[in-house]
């Protein structure tokens, strides 16, 4: 970028570009499109192309780990039944955190504040940390905003309750994180619930 852009960068005009993990960015579009990557179709203002990456970059995953754990789950027989006769088998983790509430807390780096939970909530991205759980897992999720509901949440003040609900698919299985966080302490409740129970 030449020095001058800074100053320039609201009128400017981007293009969308992706490479072959289909990534997505942007590039002033006097620039030439760095190796692997190429034109995504799309140009215009800054906010017009963030808005189409927004809207067609659903699944952050590279394309190789999606094919990768595709092709993994193919291979799985669909709930196999376990190979022992021992019935009183522990639930695994999904159907663990499917039933009931558990305790979470807002996962952030470098570190907690309220600050970077309202920038991830606007970059549509957050991740939630079940904390009883063995080591704690931690899921990373799209915001569904239609079902997701701030109106209880005073970011100013730091009080107050934010709903956190997206989708993500967890050992194989597509889910819902559904999850309570008090803004004063980051911490909160939720749990998952199978997407294919959610909208039968």
């Amino acid at each position: 970028m030449n020095w001058n852009d800074a100053e320039n960068e609201d009128t400017l005009t981007y293009r969308v570009v992706v490479n072959h993990e289909e990534q997505y960015s942007i590039l002033p579009e006097y620039k030439d499109n760095p190796a692997g990557w190429r034109d995504a179709g799309k140009a215009g203002p800054k906010s017009d192309c963030l808005a189409y990456i927004k809207d067609v970059w659903t699944d952050m995953r590279p394309l190789s780990l999606r094919k990768k754990m595709e092709e993994f789950a193919a291979v799985l027989p669909p709930n196999s039944p376990p190979s022992d006769s021992n019935t009183s088998r522990e639930p695994g983790l999904v159907d663990r955190l499917c039933e009931g509430a558990h305790a979470v807390e807002v996962k952030l780096r470098p570190e907690k504040t309220l600050n970077l939970f309202k920038a991830a909530i606007d970059r549509n991205y957050v991740h939630i940390r079940f904390t009883q759980t063995r080591g704690g897992t931690e899921l990373g999720f799209r915001l569904d905003r239609d079902n997701s509901d701030f109106s209880n949440a005073d970011f100013d003040k730091g009080t107050g309750t934010a709903h956190l609900e997206g989708s993500l698919t967890l050992d194989y299985v597509k889910v819902r994180c559904i999850a309570d966080v008090d803004l004063t302490t980051l911490t909160g409740s939720g749990h998952l619930l199978k997407v294919d129970a959610a909208y039968a």
